[in-house]
């Protein structure tokens, strides 16, 4: 049985890909797919009002400590591409997984996961729980969902 996870708040940003992301054959370069994730989460972080800025003032650094990529079919030279993002942990860490697809077709192109952790700038220490601070903002976002377990 598998067990569905639950997903705290979705977003979603649209790119179109760019000549300078793209190989010799027109194909988004398996690299660049991660500046897209990016370019994703900073918009979500925008939209919770919680940017990176605020998180460096509040004393914290969010490095990436885990990157998961599935290519299912490549993305070309000016396709129109969406972003979806789930948050499915906060407090603990921040988990999102996304989903490329193409607009045009609503075929998925790209699979993906990324695991952000806190790190106190003053002593390089990991935090086992996410500042209330961050917390407080992804559950004042609107499209935020609780958790019905306890």
């Amino acid at each position: 049985m598998k067990i569905k996870k639950h997903i705290y708040c979705r977003h979603c940003s649209d790119y179109e890909v760019q000549f300078f992301d793209v190989d010799s054959m027109d194909i988004m370069w398996h690299g660049h797919y991660v500046k897209y994730l990016e370019m994703a989460r900073c918009a979500f972080l925008t939209d919770i009002n919680y940017t990176y800025d605020l998180m460096r003032e509040q004393g914290y650094a969010w490095p990436i400590v885990q990157l998961n990529l599935k290519y299912v079919k490549p993305a070309r030279f000016r396709q129109k591409i969406r972003v979806n993002l789930a948050v499915v942990e906060y407090q603990s860490c921040l988990r999102i997984e996304y989903d490329i697809i193409d607009i045009a077709s609503g075929s998925r192109l790209t699979k993906g996961a990324t695991t952000q952790v806190a790190v106190a700038l003053d002593s390089g220490e990991m935090q086992l729980q996410t500042p209330r601070s961050w917390c407080k903002a992804v559950e004042a976002y609107a499209g935020f969902t609780p958790s019905d377990l306890p």
